[in-house]
């Protein structure tokens, strides 16, 4: 059977200075504001190492991090990273995403996220040799549901948008036409947490990047 088994910190010290004077944390943060929505976003799980580039955000990713409740596989994991802002209300929130998978399980995508027992997440993912449009649905237990991915080379955009009591993941390979990947049910009137994430259930990590990030309220 296979098994998802069981920071570095940023780039340099708050206090490490930038030739210009400024302090890397506050380079860091004009890079940010340089995309809107990620100058708002904060990290769930810090990874190991992160670069902001003009409304992207490029992650490495620690290896033997997940996100997965009890089923199957019979284990608890919350150590995957999860780059999230906060979305009252009826939302949509799609990015494009794109990453170096190789290892067993290695993914990339969205989250949506209430606590430790309630989430879901969408994205690319790789198993089989290849990769894969994947969906995890949590209360308290996981499950998980793939069809083919609509690329193998190259970036996806994923979507998801909340309605009443439900979520509905999409991918795209244009950002204009999305098939519908996953629908469930999810509590409704909470404030939730949305945002990208990413992990290396099996591998030592991996770079993936995320850009075009956009979020609305549908209501």
């Amino acid at each position: 059977m296979r098994s998802r088994r069981t920071f570095l910190k940023h780039t340099a010290a708050v206090t490490a200075v930038t030739a210009g004077g400024a302090s890397l944390a506050e380079e860091q943060t004009r890079q940010r504001e340089g995309g809107d929505l990620l100058s708002r976003m904060t990290w769930f799980n810090p990874p190991a190492k992160e670069f902001y580039d003009s409304g992207a955000v490029t992650v490495r990713c620690k290896g033997k991090t997940d996100f997965w409740r009890k089923t199957f596989y019979g284990y608890v994991n919350d150590n995957g990273h999860f780059l999230h802002v906060s979305a009252p209300g009826e939302f949509q929130f799609q990015a494009r995403v794109s990453g170096n998978y190789s290892q067993l399980y290695d993914q990339a995508g969205i989250m949506v996220r209430l606590d430790e027992k309630n989430w879901m997440k969408c994205g690319s993912e790789f198993f089989d040799g290849k990769r894969w449009a994947s969906a995890v649905v949590t209360h308290d237990f996981s499950d998980w549901s793939t069809m083919e991915d609509l690329t193998q080379n190259g970036p996806v955009y994923w979507r998801v948008q909340r309605k009443k009591d439900s979520l509905e993941a999409a991918c795209s390979i244009d950002g204009e036409k999305y098939t519908t990947v996953r629908q469930a049910y999810f509590p409704a009137r909470v404030p939730l947490e949305v945002g990208v994430m990413c992990a290396a259930p099996e591998g030592q990590g991996f770079d993936s990047t995320f850009d075009q990030l956009e979020i609305s309220q549908l209501k």
